[in-house]
């Protein structure tokens, strides 16, 4: 059942994301742009704004991953801050029925948003119909948008203020495993800020 080849299978998982992880360290496109990221989330939060999160997929559990240990905790204990992920399966399904599902986060974005706030907008292609709607209706509310990316970028890119785009065109898995290292990161930073 164990075969060799399996587990040099397994292996090979494991060495592609180290190869990716060295590569984005020794990146100083991508570091610039996390310490981008991190000043800009850290001024949203000080300034008494909250921040509003959304993905697809695997990106909608990181974008609630990161709303999360925000508003309860990652490593430290400290003052909830606010942030929520535009997740709520009643309102997407009410949005998505009647507008269409590209609608469903730039919707929400419009009513909860407000100017100054702050939207992570998470795709590994950069070019997810929803996320890039949001990012729009965030930009005409005087949001800042923060983007986490891969594959170039894409049309996200364009209308964020902040894009960290992992340097990684292949399949999405590896994106999202610098993505939640991202998030991570920049929570840590938040805390560290706040101690």
């Amino acid at each position: 059942m164990n075969t060799i080849f399996e587990r040099m299978k397994l292996r090979d998982h494991f060495e592609e994301g180290a190869k990716l992880a060295g590569a984005v360290l020794h990146d100083d496109v991508f570091m610039a742009a996390m310490e981008d990221g991190a000043s800009l989330l850290l001024e949203t939060l000080n300034s008494g704004h909250k921040v509003l999160s959304c993905g697809n997929g695997g990106s909608m559990c990181d974008a609630m991953h990161f709303a999360e240990e925000l508003s309860g905790r990652y490593r430290e204990n400290r003052r909830p801050l606010a942030a929520l992920a535009l997740s709520d399966p009643a309102a997407m399904t009410c949005i998505g029925n009647d507008f269409g599902f590209d609608h469903v986060f730039a919707r929400q974005t419009e009513a909860l948003g407000q100017s100054g706030d702050l939207l992570l907008a998470i795709s590994t292609s950069g070019n997810s119909a929803n996320v890039l709607a949001a990012a729009k209706q965030a930009k005409m509310m005087n949001m800042n948008v923060l983007a986490l990316t891969g594959n170039g970028g894409g049309s996200l890119s364009e209308v964020s203020d902040v894009n960290v785009c992992v340097p990684w065109s292949g399949f999405a898995d590896r994106i999202q495993e610098v993505h939640i290292r991202c998030i991570h990161a920049w929570i840590d930073a938040v805390e560290q800020d706040l101690s």
